[in-house]
């Protein structure tokens, strides 16, 4: 089992080193909700109604609302304050009473109470001591940053700490609608239905409840897997990769852009110019031009 709280309890001046384990789970079966065409999973997104956009974790903060619309906010920096100041690790048994006095409608959520490191003997002496005065212990303990209030007793050989309603968080019970009160009950239908429940009368034995609903499901999703109707979600795209490449291409034209520019030529010196041009001249002269200067020299 996972160790969910470590801790200590006490009573009197007896502490106990304890350890809490989870006594329940959740045995539903879950069914995730696909997308017909492709079988692929939803996601559920958290959206803004107000911006019509998705937020992030880091856009969320946390708010109570006092007022229909009006809310104050509340820092994780405050309640992790406050969690300093109200989460103890060690659980305080304040009294002992009955459990007959404590009605099923208070109980909340179970845990095993296991000995933490020696402290064997004094797990034993709080077992055996409500064994023997068949009281059970009321304490209060910090679990998840809830405080709650809690019962200690004896299951089997095993102390276990029952995490139970504060008297507030019990609804009232005169406000259930349409109750009858007063109505004249037939004694011969009162007798028959007494009898019907002494004919039904048996000891609890738990292991002869199921939860038949559970089981055919289960049963209908073996026997689908068995026919071979499985079927593989189709992969979603990878938009991060999309995304990578994407920087890295605009990582490469921002790079063209600020490279440095090509060398200007140098200027040539100011007498290379001049014959340059002069070749040039006499490159472009006509051909009339050429023949009176051949002309010209033979006569020199």
């Amino acid at each position: 089992m996972h160790t969910m709280w470590k801790g200590s309890i006490s009573f009197g001046l007896v502490n106990i080193p304890i350890k809490l384990f989870s006594a329940t789970e959740d045995k539903d079966i879950k069914l995730r909700t696909l997308h017909k065409e492709c079988h692929t999973p939803i996601k559920y997104e958290k959206v803004c109604p107000n911006c019509e956009k998705e937020v992030g974790t880091d856009d969320l903060v946390k708010g109570y609302e006092y007022v229909k619309g009006k809310f104050v906010m509340i820092t994780d920096e405050e309640l992790a304050s406050l969690k300093e100041e109200h989460e103890e690790k060690s659980v305080e048994i304040i009294d002992f009473v009955s459990l007959e006095e404590i009605d099923p409608i208070y109980f909340s959520r179970s845990y095993y109470m296991g000995p933490g490191e020696n402290g064997n003997k004094a797990y034993a002496l709080l077992r055996e001591a409500l064994q023997k005065s068949g009281k059970i212990g009321i304490a209060e303990i910090t679990i998840r940053s809830k405080q709650q209030m809690a019962v200690v007793r004896v299951y089997r050989n095993t102390l276990v700490m029952e995490t139970i309603h504060y008297p507030d968080e019990v609804r009232n019970v005169e406000e259930v609608p349409s109750v009858p009160e007063n109505v004249d009950i037939n004694p011969k239908e009162l007798d028959t239905a007494i009898m019907l429940i002494d004919q039904l009368t048996t000891e609890f034995q738990p292991e002869k409840y199921k939860d038949d609903f559970r089981e055919a499901v289960h049963g209908l999703i073996q026997e689908k897997i068995n026919s071979n109707e499985g079927t593989t979600a189709k992969e979603a795209p990878r938009t991060n990769v999309v995304d990578l490449m994407s920087a890295l291409q605009a990582s490469i034209e921002r790079t063209k852009n600020k490279s440095p520019a090509a060398p200007k030529p140098k200027a040539a010196p100011k007498k290379a110019v001049a014959e340059e041009k002069t070749g040039t001249e006499a490159t472009s002269a006509s051909p009339v031009e050429k023949k009176k200067t051949r002309t010209t020299r033979k006569k020199a």
